[in-house]
C-alpha cells in the first residue's frame, strides 16, 4: 500500500524543515496545504506523526521511524531517476573506492588504463561505507573485505598481507629491527579502521612484551605509511600497497613473517551493468593489474 504521494513530500519537507512554513516554501504552497496532506496522511496510517508547536514541529516516536523510511524512499527515486536520465553513450565511468587502496594502488597505475582507453572518463570517489549500488553514484566499486558485496557481480583481486615496514633512517637511528621483540623500542603506526593489524600480527610472531594496540593512529593506512615514510616509526602495511617505496628504499620490510588475514579486495558491479562495454574494459584492465603485481 501507498499513501498519496503529496502527503509523503509534504510530510517528509516538515520534518526535514523542522517547520510547516518552510516546508510550505519549499514546496511552493500554502502552510495551510501542508498542514492538510499531514493530516491525510495521519488519518491514512492512523497515526499520529507530528507534534504542532508555536514554532515549528516535532515528530512524535512513529512519525521519526516512519520519516526515516520516507526520506530513504525518495533517495532511491532521485537515484533511480538521474541513472534513468544519463545519456546512453555517456563515456564516465563511476568508480568507488577505499581511500588506501585509490592512493597507494590505484591511482599510480592509472594513467597505463587511460592510455589503452582514451574514451572512458574515469571518475573517483574514496569512502571506507560499502557500496550501496541502489543509491550511490558508482557503476563499480573495489570492495575490501572477507567475502564480497552481496547481490552483486564480483572478481577476487588480491587478499591481503601484513609485514612491519620502517624508514631506513628510522631503523638505523634506533638500533635497527632485527627481531620482532625489537619493536618494544619502536612506536608503532597503524590506521584507525584496522585496529587488529599488529595485534594479529604480534600473536602469530609470538611477541606479548609489545602492545599492539599503543602508538600512533591514524584516520587511514595511506596517512600511516607516509608517517613511516617521515620517520615517525613502524607501520604494519599491507604488502601490495607499500611496493613501491619498498623497490625504492623509501621503506623496509626488516622481519621475515608475513601475516595473511582473511580480507581480500574485490571489484565488484550491479548484474544490470555486466553488459557494458566500460565496465567490462576495466574489468579486464585491473584483472591484468592485479596479476601482474602478483607475480612480481
Amino acid at each position: 500500500m501507498i499513501p498519496p504521494l503529496n502527503a509523503l513530500r509534504a510530510f517528509e519537507s516538515a520534518v526535514r524543515n523542522g517547520s510547516l512554513t518552510r516546508a510550505a516554501d519549499e514546496l511552493s504552497v500554502t502552510q495551510g496545504a501542508i498542514s492538510r496532506h499531514v493530516s491525510q496522511l495521519e488519518a491514512w496510517l492512523d497515526l499520529p506523526l507530528l507534534v504542532r508547536l508555536r514554532r515549528g514541529v516535532e515528530t512524535t516516536p512513529a512519525g521519526a521511524a516512519y520519516a526515516a523510511a520516507v526520506r530513504d524512499a525518495f533517495d532511491q527515486i532521485e537515484a533511480g531517476t538521474r541513472r534513468a536520465m544519463a545519456k546512453p553513450n555517456d563515456n564516465r565511468l563511476r568508480i568507488k573506492l577505499p581511500p588506501t587502496f585509490a592512493i597507494r594502488w590505484f591511482v599510480p597505475r592509472l594513467a597505463r588504463f587511460h592510455a589503452k582507453h582514451r574514451d572512458i572518463d574515469v571518475q573517483i570517489t574514496t569512502s571506507h561505507q560499502p557500496v550501496d549500488f541502489a543509491r550511490d553514484e558508482a557503476d563499480l566499486c573495489i570492495h575490501s573485505g572477507d567475502a564480497p558485496p552481496p547481490g552483486a557481480v564480483s572478481r577476487r583481486l588480491f587478499g591481503e598481507t601484513l609485514t612491519p615496514v620502517a624508514s631506513p633512517g628510522l631503523l638505523a637511528a634506533n638500533g635497527g629491527l632485527g627481531q620482532p621483540g625489537d619493536l618494544e623500542r619502536h612506536v608503532l603506526l597503524c590506521s584507525m579502521h584496522r585496529p587488529n593489524d599488529w595485534p594479529s600480527w604480534l600473536s602469530a610472531a609470538g611477541i606479548t612484551t609489545v602492545d599492539g594496540n599503543s602508538g600512533l593512529k591514524f584516520e587511514n593506512s595511506a596517512l600511516a605509511y607516509q608517517a613511516a615514510i617521515d620517520e615517525l616509526g613502524v607501520v604494519m602495511a599491507q604488502r601490495a600497497f607499500v611496493e613501491d617505496d619498498l623497490r625504492t628504499g623509501r621503506l623496509v620490510a626488516p622481519l621475515e613473517l608475513r601475516v595473511g588475514t582473511p580480507s581480500a579486495y574485490y571489484l565488484a558491479y550491479p548484474q544490470s551493468r555486466a553488459g557494458s562495454p566500460m565496465i567490462r574494459a576495466f574489468e579486464r584492465w585491473v584483472s591484468e593489474e592485479a596479476a601482474l603485481m602478483l607475480e612480481s
